[in-house]
């Protein structure tokens, strides 16, 4: 059906050159010739699909696919054929159409007897050119559900023992090969899931723990046990007047140009309270000196050189004293409970305080840590000793004295593990302003 559509196309396309336009009318009288057409020029219209060669060296998927391919490119080139001979049809029915009017009958014997020599070919066609159209159509429906039927064959009933053993192993390889990568997905998971229970186990142990730290502080400030509150909360209580109960200090002293040494006092020794603290360097026992001894008042010895001090702190009372010094024209004052109460100068002027030295709580030196004198030993308890390298504002000693704001000093803090007790002294924990309020 295929040859004789192509050879009814190639017959209208030959008969199209040399007749007028289809849209024109043609004049009474005309005629068409139609030329018979060899069997052999056919093909060169419409070319047949090649047969895939059946028993060859390709195996059973193979030719399938080359079948499929096959078809698909015969469905093509139908369809190529069809839009590109519309016209040519289009053509032809008009001229059909005239032949097969009100004269038709004599034009075709006419046309009979010029031609009867060749072959009457245009008897095997169908008339209706429509029916050209749709067997056209049909046969490449057909040719389409062919191709489906391959492909879903080709899908469906080749099974696995039907495929090359090297497909099989292939296929093999790659199911292990993601076999091996789940297992591996799920091993790092498991091991994600661990780590991750892990982490949340020892978090939470550090939680408690922390807790428990806190819980047993609270506990312990509820109880009010002997333990100190806090490296600064504590004091020294030297309770006879002897030569051997004293503090020390284990850090020294830088040169200073400026001191300002603040500490809390409470004793109620006479005569006089004795030495509350006292630093000596080589050289210079007396290099600074807060004494009070005997009947005298209390005194300031920088260099050996001496101020008395307007404080009165011997009424078994807490009491807050800073004393103020700058080697500029020998500067001092001197502050009880945050209020100034004396001032001076051309105490030691222009004298730096030298370095390397040794502080002690409660005896006054008569050489370098030692030769203690137990008229002028300190009776009472002291808390708060800080010492900074400058003059601190009346402000910050009046804050300080209020316990409104902590200041340690910088250059020598009160803190638990900077201080020695020795020969009977001892450190007690302390809340000096609680205290203090107590005493008024």
């Amino acid at each position: 059906m295929l040859l004789v559509a192509a050879g009814l196309l190639l017959a209208a396309a030959a008969g199209g050159r040399g007749s007028p336009a289809p849209e024109q009318e043609s004049p009474p009288g005309s005629r068409f010739v139609c030329t018979s057409l060899p069997m052999d020029t056919a093909g060169a219209g419409c070319p047949l699909p090649p047969v895939p060669m059946q028993g060859g060296a390709l195996p059973p998927e193979e030719e399938l696919k080359a079948t499929v391919l096959q078809l698909r490119e015969t469905v093509l080139q139908q369809k190529e054929t069809i839009g590109s001979q519309r016209e040519a049809i289009r053509e032809l029915t008009g001229k059909l159409s005239r032949c097969e009017g009100a004269d038709g009958k004599s034009a075709a014997g006419a046309w009979k007897n010029e031609v009867g020599k060749g072959k009457d070919t245009m008897g095997d066609l169908p008339r209706d050119p429509a029916q050209v159209i749709e067997q056209l159509s049909r046969t490449m429906q057909t040719l389409k559900d062919r191709l489906e039927s391959l492909e879903h064959q080709l899908r469906a009933n080749v099974s696995y023992a039907a495929l090359p053993s090297d497909l099989r192993e292939m296929l093999q390889r790659r199911l292990g090969d993601l076999e091996r990568q789940l297992l591996s997905k799920v091993a790092e998971l498991e091991d994600e899931k661990s780590l991750l229970h892990n982490e949340t186990s020892a978090h939470r142990q550090k939680t408690e723990t922390a807790l428990n730290a806190l819980l047993e502080r609270v506990s312990e400030l509820e109880k009010g046990n002997s333990a100190f509150k806090s490296p600064d909360e504590f004091k020294v209580s030297l309770p006879l007047r002897t030569n051997y109960l004293y503090g020390k200090i284990k850090k020294t002293l830088p040169e200073l140009y400026a001191f300002t040494v603040c500490l809390w006092l409470r004793s109620s020794a006479s005569p006089g309270i004795g030495t509350p603290f006292s630093y000596a360097v080589p050289g210079q026992a007396n290099e600074i000196v807060l004494i009070e001894w005997g009947n005298n008042p209390i005194e300031l010895l920088i260099n050996d050189k001496v101020a008395q001090l307007p404080l009165f702190i011997s009424d078994g009372k807490w009491h807050h004293i800073c004393i103020t010094w700058t080697t500029r024209d020998g500067m001092w004052e001197a502050f009880q409970d945050g209020e100034k109460l004396g001032t001076g100068e051309n105490l030691a002027p222009w004298h730096p305080i030298k370095p390397g030295g040794v502080l002690i709580l409660g005896q006054e030196q008569d050489t370098v840590g030692g030769r203690f004198d137990a008229t002028q030993a300190f009776v009472g308890e002291m808390s708060q000793f800080n010492i900074w390298d400058r003059v601190l504002r009346a402000e910050d000693i009046m804050n300080i004295a209020n316990c409104s704001i902590n200041m340690p000093g910088n250059i020598i803090p009160w803190v638990d593990n900077n201080v020695d007790v020795f020969g009977g002294a001892t450190k007690w924990p302390v809340e000096t302003c609680e205290e203090r309020l107590l005493d008024l």
